[in-house]
């Protein structure tokens, strides 16, 4: 009798030994999920990242892409990250208000002189501590995303800042780019960048501001038949992950992941110049809005009547912080 149980036990045991096994080799998963198409910088970012990821840590992390908002969509992806239904997200700069009021510093107009100071900041001591910012809801900052400088375009020219009074300008979730407009006496009306083509087809907005492979992506030439250069502000993303799990990764594979993001987004990076180069050139070639470049004194006039905004948002965002970012500037 003891000798049946023995081995019956034995046997339990060693089955119990591989599910445990099994289970310790299982592949750690991550949800990259965005709400883009696959054919911009982001969509080609995250695919990018699960190609590397799954060439260099095989059978130990599995990347799944989610693209056109098909897992979660821009009302509830943050939420859905919190509570590690998604591990992966890269929203807009301007979607984070809720949860830190220091990012506001890169709605800030004209404070950065063009992409190349945004770079320099954000490789700088107070950037990289701006990823952190948000680690207390849950939300672990990996990379910055950099999408180009935002042009104004409307259905009228805008050289001065007066030009803009009386506008209605489609813009961000975001408290700073409504002063921003408020500052030049037009109005911001907040909406997903989705809604655009339809608010400037009804009237709702009049205006927009958007870097140049935005406004060719959704055609806004044949809408907007001006575009002033005015590369007021960037649009930036921010790789993020769910705190929890992304400081539970064994260390080893953290440190491959975390290179790995480096490497994609000085990808993400040139893709987004080359687009806009390309699609300015090519929005210009068409010659369906006339571009208006600014003289050194009406640029001048611009960050005048803007630079209001600094002081106003100085206390939210940290006096340390909006100093760091000026000091990038070489003007």
């Amino acid at each position: 009798m003891f000798k049946p149980l023995l081995a019956l036990f034995c046997s339990l045991s060693l089955l119990a030994s591989h599910a445990a096994l099994a289970e310790a080799k299982a592949p750690i998963v991550i949800k990259f999920s965005h709400v883009v198409a696959q054919d911009t910088p982001k969509g080609q970012g995250a695919l990018l990242f699960k190609k590397l990821v799954e060439e260099r840590l095989a059978g130990e992390v599995a990347v799944e892409v989610y693209p056109n908002a098909t897992l979660f969509g821009d009302a509830d992806e943050l939420e859905a990250l919190r509570s590690n239904q998604v591990q992966l997200l890269a929203p807009s700069l301007s979607k984070f208000g809720a949860y830190t009021q220091q990012l506001q510093l890169f709605d800030l107009p004209f404070l950065f002189d063009d992409l190349a100071a945004v770079k320099r900041f954000q490789k700088r001591d107070k950037g990289r501590e701006l990823l952190r910012s948000m680690a207390q809801h849950n939300i672990y900052g990996l990379a910055y995303w950099n999408n180009g400088m935002k042009q104004l375009s409307a259905n009228r020219p805008l050289r001065l800042p007066a030009d803009a009074k009386g506008l209605a300008f489609r813009i961000q979730p975001s408290e700073v780019l409504a002063a921003q407009f408020d500052q030049l006496g037009a109005q911001a009306v907040k909406l997903p960048f989705a809604d655009t083509v339809a608010a400037l087809q009804n009237g709702t907005v009049q205006g927009a501001e958007n870097p140049w492979s935005n406004i060719a992506s959704q055609q806004l030439d044949r809408l907007q038949p001006f575009v002033t250069e005015t590369a007021h502000g960037s649009l930036n993303y921010m790789l993020v992950s769910n705190s929890t799990f992304w400081n539970g990764i064994p260390f080893r594979i953290r440190s491959e992941l975390e290179a790995i993001i480096e490497e994609v987004s000085l990808a993400v990076g040139r893709a987004a110049e080359q687009l806009n180069r390309r699609d300015r050139a090519q929005l210009l070639a068409a010659g369906r809005t006339q571009l208006i470049e600014l003289t050194p004194a009406e640029l001048a006039a611009w960050r005048q009547a803007m630079q209001p905004l600094w002081q106003r948002y100085e206390a939210q965002i940290g006096a340390d912080v909006l100093r760091a970012a000026q000091t990038v500037n070489r003007r």
